[in-house]
């Protein structure tokens, strides 16, 4: 198993390298997926998804080739009068991009103000087991909502 510091590390750049930073797009792995990957070293990473303004994916790390480590997603606009896909897209990556980049991290609490709304993100648990759910607030109504789960996978 590897260590976890270094896991967490790796599964943070790797999201601010791929959908956060506009990551390179690879071919679909699955009928109608899109998927966004990065690797570094021994480490690579996959994050694999349907749909669009609802959507549903998973994201996987492999280390030495060995699978250790997935989380899946899905996410919705509850209140499209309030919100669009674009702007969420615009929340989340501004939001994700101050977590991933400045506070180095993926899990636990998080707020930001954006001109478009208000995204909080909690969560329970560590890098080996989590469970979290993400949100955008429009005028103090949730407009967008995501739920996510994961953490290590053990042979």
């Amino acid at each position: 198993m590897p260590d976890l510091a270094e896991l967490n590390d790796f599964i943070v750049t790797a999201k601010a390298e791929t959908y956060v930073g506009d990551g390179e797009r690879l071919p679909s792995c699955r009928n109608g997926s899109h998927d966004i990957g990065y690797a570094s070293g021994r480490w690579r990473y996959l994050d694999s998804y349907f749909g669009g303004t609802d959507f549903a994916g998973q994201e996987l790390v492999w280390h030495d080739g060995e699978p250790v480590w997935a989380m899946n997603y899905f996410g919705h606009i509850v209140e499209p009068d309030l919100i669009d896909g674009r702007r969420a897209g615009m929340v989340i990556k501004a939001a994700l991009l101050r977590l991933y980049l400045d506070e180095k991290r993926f899990l636990g609490g998080f707020e930001f103000e954006h001109a478009y709304g208000r995204y909080i993100d909690r969560s329970t648990g560590s890098c080996n087991h989590f469970t979290g759910h993400e949100a955008i607030m429009v005028k103090d109504r949730k407009a967008y909502e995501l739920d996510y789960r994961g953490g290590l996978i053990v042979p």
